[in-house]
């Protein structure tokens, strides 16, 4: 299935523009960053990038959508001849996906023709966007769990598709598995489940409704616990199932208090290793409320898929260069109150202190080959001594498309890989204090530096 329509109308107004007047081959760069993080967050959480490349690839006009696109008279002959043949040709970096970005973090960079990069705007916003608001919650949630998985569960209180996308943002920012299966497929994702509350209701009464599940899934399965009463659910899912049963789920109720009971409950009856799995609308806060709760592992559903209160993370897609009449390319920013922007190609560099804490993003802008000099920083630690810029920097940008080929070690299940381990490291780079749930300035500042 084509891509090219997941896109708003004045992109292809856009270009039908350009083509009349001269100016759609001008080479241009676009830039993506945020320009402040959602309230109470103290750092972003790059994701989407793999899917955004993934989109790109099936970013094709075919005859069905031109036909379309004429019908309705969106755009004139010649420009549905001009997307007729359109292939992205471009370059594209950005910040590794999972990589932690603060305000102003130039997370990507698409670089072409005006005409090709302009129409990418609203696919790419649309998805960094969405991915990247659900791991920054993600990440809020398995750093205030420390140790204990939390597992995805959220399909069914999102879009089908963005359930898709919500389970691969959620395994990137730590979480261990996911309910949803297309996620699995599509992503090798680990997928988890049991029994819902539906399979105890179905049977004439609990203990058959267990030894129907043990049965058929074994005594590693998880038995939900709470469907009638508490004590009593326990009880009968270790008569069914003996002392090894794997875990029994609590979905609803003071699930710290429960958690203490049931814990007790559960020694008492020689099912010491069994663990305690909980459910039912958790958010970060709440599971930081469990942490001296006997708890092993936490279920996680609507608030992961909403944002956990921000959906979205302002990410913006801005024309920042773009070649003039005698085909030099020249810096462009916009100025409007509290939307300005900051003109030129930028690099970016995390400057970190003797024992490997990030202290600042350093984000440099400037002529084209001075920034592309500076950008030359190792994808590790390393000295640089760049104009105005001192210390120990680790460089963000990657090669994510390189003369419209995709680099596809970013794309499907090893992408997912990579992004989940880049989290994690950068992450643990941040300073002490900057994971805290409360309200607070970003965790590290920006630093813009004029290399002219």
């Amino acid at each position: 299935m084509t891509t090219a329509l997941l896109t708003d109308r004045y992109e292809l107004t856009m270009v039908q523009a350009a083509l009349a007047d001269g100016t759609a081959h001008r080479h241009s760069v676009f830039e993506v960053f945020t320009r402040r993080l959602p309230e109470g967050r103290r750092y972003g959480v790059l994701a989407g990038t793999g899917r955004v490349l993934e989109a790109l690839e099936s970013f094709r006009f075919d005859d069905t959508t031109l036909a379309w696109l004429e019908r309705e008279q969106v755009v004139d002959a010649r420009t549905v001849a001009f997307l007729a043949d359109y292939r992205f040709t471009g370059s594209i970096t950005g910040y590794a996906e999972g990589e932690i970005y603060v305000p102003h973090s130039p997370v990507l960079t698409v670089e072409g023709t005006f005409a090709e990069a302009v129409l990418l705007e609203t696919l790419v916003l649309s998805i960094l966007n969405h991915d990247s608001a659900i791991a920054a919650a993600a990440s809020r949630m398995t750093s205030a769990a420390v140790d204990r998985p939390c597992l995805e569960m959220g399909s069914r209180r999102t879009h089908e598709h963005a359930a898709v996308a919500a389970a691969r943002a959620a395994v990137i920012a730590g979480f261990t598995g996911t309910s949803n299966l297309e996620a699995g497929r599509v992503y090798g994702l680990p997928t988890i489940g049991t029994a819902a509350h539906a399979f105890t209701l179905l049977h004439d009464d609990e203990e058959s409704a267990f030894a129907g599940q043990v049965a058929s899934q074994g005594v590693g399965t998880t038995l939900l616990v709470d469907t009638y009463d508490v004590a009593r659910g326990v009880e009968r899912a270790v008569a069914a199932a003996g002392t090894d049963l794997g875990a029994v789920r609590l979905d609803s109720g003071d699930l710290g208090g429960l958690a203490v009971d049931v814990r007790r409950q559960l020694d008492a009856l020689g099912a010491t290793r069994t663990k305690i799995v909980v459910t039912s609308d958790l958010d970060e806060h709440a599971i930081a409320g469990l942490a001296s709760a006997p708890v092993d592992s936490y279920g996680v559903g609507t608030q992961l898929v909403v944002g956990s209160g921000a959906p979205t993370c302002g990410m913006v897609y801005k024309l920042v260069a773009r070649e003039d009449a005698s085909g030099t390319l020249r810096p462009v920013a916009k100025a409007s109150a509290s939307k300005s922007s900051v003109g030129g190609r930028k690099s970016a560099a995390r400057r970190t202190d003797g024992e490997g804490r990030a202290t600042a993003e350093v984000v440099v802008t400037g002529s084209a080959d001075a920034v592309d000099a500076w950008g030359r920083v190792p994808d590790g630690h390393g000295e640089h001594g760049g104009p105005d810029v001192e210390g120990e920097l680790r460089a963000l940008q990657v090669p994510l498309v390189v003369d419209g080929s995709v680099e596809s070690r970013w794309t499907g299940p090893s992408g997912v890989h990579l992004a989940s381990a880049r989290h994690a490291r950068s992450r643990d780079e941040l300073p002490r204090g900057a994971r805290r749930l409360s309200a607070g300035e970003p965790a590290i500042p920006t630093e813009l530096v004029d290399l002219d």
